[in-house]
């Protein structure tokens, strides 16, 4: 028992930033759709990464092979052969992805500092949040996993390698296919959580009232972003860097000018309507 004790403890030691990020997606998946959701997903999301994970390093399915170096293993927790701070990442990296494609496909008034994100059960759970969301999670990882693998010349160690490199940085493509496949059904799974609870009538904390709440997920996602890339320049590993920036600058210019267009150009009183009728409990900003 003290041994495991001490693995959990050192998970938080070894691994801060992780569970930063952590509270970062409990705090605004809680505000956002609601507690429960956010804490189920948390089980659901992990258990689908994880068994990805465990079947890969096996397998070699769906990322193709790699395999964990397990110096840290005793100093912090692992589970049949994953570091269980890795499976944990997926979650708030599916959900800040989800975020951001709701952030593309729903109608939006400004308010304040703010926008307002006019959400309806239907977008929640359409195919189009599900498949954009799952590329910007491939876009995550394109920009995470080269960094990751140059773990020894910074804080996160060296953890894990591909045994026959990868076309991209030392990555396999099949990395990003498996990437898409697992997102694809966490943030599925994401979706029927909320669908269900909502079709139960289920009851969940926080009330709807905070006009930010929709901004903490792509907030996480750009956070994310930057973690990764400020981290690629800090170990001069500049052209990892530039490409990162050059990859994600045309759909992150794409985001923000759609987001702008969309705030003149939606019929907003219609848009507030369908969002009144699926949240009646929310409070929309000046109206």
């Amino acid at each position: 028992m003290g041994s495991i004790l001490g693995e959990i403890l050192g998970t938080f030691i070894l691994r801060p930033y992780v569970f930063v990020f952590l509270l970062v997606y409990l705090f605004g998946c809680s505000f956002h759709l609601g507690a429960k959701r956010a804490l189920l997903f948390t089980v659901a999301g992990y258990l689908i990464a994880w068994l990805s994970e465990v079947s890969s390093i096996n397998n070699g399915v769906p990322y193709g092979y790699y395999y964990y170096i397990d110096h840290t293993r005793g100093a912090e927790l692992w589970l049949l052969g994953v570091p269980f701070m890795d499976s944990l990442s997926y979650v708030f990296l599916a959900y800040a992805s989800y975020t951001m494609a709701l952030l593309v496909i729903s109608p939006v008034i400004r308010t304040g500092p703010f926008i307002y994100l006019l959400e309806t059960g239907k977008l929640r759970r359409s195919p189009y949040a599900t498949l954009l969301g799952t590329v910007f999670f491939v876009y995550l990882d394109i920009i995470i996993d080269p960094v990751a693998l140059k773990g020894d010349r910074w804080f996160l160690g060296s953890i894990y390698g591909y045994p026959d490199g990868g076309a991209y940085f030392g990555v396999p493509i099949s990395n990003f296919i498996g990437w898409f496949a697992v997102g694809f059904l966490m943030i599925g799974a994401l979706q029927n959580i909320d669908y269900f609870l909502r079709r139960i009538g289920a009851r969940d904390w926080p009330v709807l009232r905070q006009p930010w709440r929709f901004l903490i997920g792509p907030g996480l996602y750009l956070g994310v972003l930057a973690f990764n890339l400020s981290v690629t320049f800090l170990i001069r590993e500049n052209t990892i860097g530039w490409a990162g920036v050059f990859i994600v600058l045309l759909p992150m210019l794409l985001v923000f000018t759609i987001t702008k267009v969309k705030l003149s150009a939606e019929s907003v009183d219609r848009a507030i309507e369908a969002h009144r009728k699926d949240f009646p409990e929310a409070v929309v900003p000046g109206f």
